[in-house]
């Protein structure tokens, strides 16, 4: 078993869950204000690759956005980028934020089947288009006409299109939006978004499949608002406390404003909230193509937990259950 740092009964209480699968993991758990982490194979401040819990971030952009004054929700992309007459522009970001936009999950001319081969194959990331690419792409797209609002359906593409929206709003790039708006006020050290492999940190963390093969990182500029956030665990402790305090810019993303599957579930701006027999947890994960994520939170009793992973097993299951109270706590020696 690889070397454990931080928490050790943390890392008792979860090791059932975490233990014999490839690669690093790490995982905080916060409660009453107090925060405990652990890590193994890597230290606390490594950072992951967290998948689509860059939605939850891009979420967060979104509603500070809107308290800024530089968009609404009813503000379209293309008032936001040069798409000229392309029908995608006249979605609002509202509508984008909480996936009810009619978008697919993919860019069309993304080459989607032979990418997805090629990741489970070799490992490769299947998203390499540059932004000028993206939005190449997007100008193509045929979302449904104006009319009754689409049920919702999960897009990656139309969250890739919000980020870089907000960006364009705000006049800088989605990955510095990231640096400005979340990581400076909140003082985080191990959070950014890599545009090329080529800035990846020293402390970066490398992905692998679920058998332990090596996979490519996603580091491009176009994915960054729906899978492109790197960040470490101390980070993401320093995250869940704020969105627990109120703190965090955009906090209200947190709150549902739509259902998005029934009654149980329901969505904020990218953030999901989840009816269980434990009460309502509000939450996201993330997934890529050597890395699993999880986030979840009681705003209720002021309680969170995050764990991230260097391997695409997934982890829901251990985030629900620690959040639930249903992994419990590590036997003291006498």
């Amino acid at each position: 078993m690889a070397a454990v740092v931080g928490d050790e009964e943390l890392a008792a209480q979860v090791s059932q869950q975490m233990s014999g699968r490839p690669g690093a993991w790490a995982v905080a758990a916060c409660a009453d204000s107090a925060v405990r982490m652990c890590a193994s194979g890597v230290g606390l401040d490594a950072d992951f690759e967290i998948g689509s819990l860059s939605k939850g971030i891009t979420g967060l952009l979104f509603v500070d956005s809107i308290q800024r004054h530089e968009v609404t929700r009813e503000s379209t992309l293309g008032s936001c980028l040069d798409l000229g007459d392309a029908p995608v522009g006249r979605l609002t970001l509202g509508a984008l934020s909480t996936h009810t936009s009619g978008l697919p999950r993919l860019a069309s001319g993304s080459h989607a089947v032979r990418r997805t081969w090629e990741l489970l194959r070799h490992g490769k990331n299947p998203y390499r288009e540059d932004l000028g690419e993206f939005l190449r792409h997007a100008r193509e797209a045929k979302p449904p006409k104006p009319g009754r609002e689409p049920r919702p359906s999960y897009s990656n593409f139309g969250f890739q299109l919000l980020g870089h929206a907000l960006a364009a709003a705000a006049g800088t790039t989605y990955a510095e939006l990231v640096r400005q708006r979340i990581v400076e006020p909140l003082g985080l050290t191990s959070t950014y978004v890599p545009t090329t492999p080529a800035e990846l940190s020293d402390h970066a963390v490398p992905g692998t499949s679920r058998s332990g093969r090596p996979t490519e990182p996603w580091a491009n500029d176009a994915i960054g608002p729906a899978g492109g956030v790197r960040a470490s665990i101390a980070d993401v402790a320093i995250l869940i406390t704020a969105l627990l305090d109120g703190s965090a810019p955009g906090v209200e993303a947190l709150d549902p404003v739509r259902n998005f599957s029934g009654r149980a579930a329901r969505i904020g701006a990218g953030w999901m909230t989840l009816v269980t027999p434990d009460g309502e947890v509000t939450w996201h994960n993330g997934g890529t193509g050597g890395f699993r994520s999880w986030l979840g939170l009681d705003r209720e009793s002021g309680a969170g937990f995050a764990v991230l992973s260097a391997n695409t097993r997934s982890v829901d299951k251990c985030g629900f259950d620690f959040l639930a109270g249903k992994i419990p706590p590590a036997e003291r020696s006498a």
